[in-house]
């Protein structure tokens, strides 16, 4: 399955929000509102901003899985997003990305490696995949690998 193909619907409930993204460079994230790793979502702004006219996007998928950190309605995500860090990329609905309810997005991502050698489940909130155009998985990074290290950007340019 292309990443493009999920079938997921956008924050605020319209179909089709991966398939819009179709032949873009893809940073995919899992993202939580209320985490230590939170203040990330400036950094994937910025690469959001610098990039998008090369055809790229990232795309925040909520999941209030990890310790309950997303555990607000769709228009309070929207909301803390927007005020708090001026997002203006793609986010999803709030979904699980591990666990009997895992959403088939995840179960085709969390079959990549990252360079830790790390499969399978996500580890917690800001795991990171790198989409191709053709809606195969690049690359996956660690939620400690912030927006802003050398391997994440340079993957990125590659991939554009």
């Amino acid at each position: 399955m292309s990443f493009f193909d999920a079938e997921i619907n956008s924050l605020n409930g319209k179909p089709g929000v991966l398939q819009a993204l179709t032949g873009k460079v893809v940073l995919a994230v899992n993202v939580a509102s209320k985490c230590g790793l939170t203040p990330q979502y400036e950094g994937l702004q910025a690469l959001h901003d610098k990039y998008a006219a090369q055809g790229f996007s990232v795309v925040g998928i909520p999941c209030n899985q990890f310790l309950e950190q997303e555990p607000g309605s769709a228009d309070e995500i929207a909301e803390f997003c927007s005020v708090n860090y001026g997002v203006t990329f793609p986010l999803t609905e709030k979904i699980e990305v591990n666990g009997e309810g895992q959403h088939p997005l995840y179960a085709e991502l969390t079959q990549a490696v990252d360079a830790e050698g790390h499969t399978g489940e996500i580890r917690w909130n800001f795991e990171k995949f790198l989409i191709a155009r053709d809606g195969s998985v690049a690359a996956r990074f660690s939620p400690m690998v912030t927006p802003e290290v050398d391997e994440l950007v340079a993957a990125i340019d590659a991939a554009l």
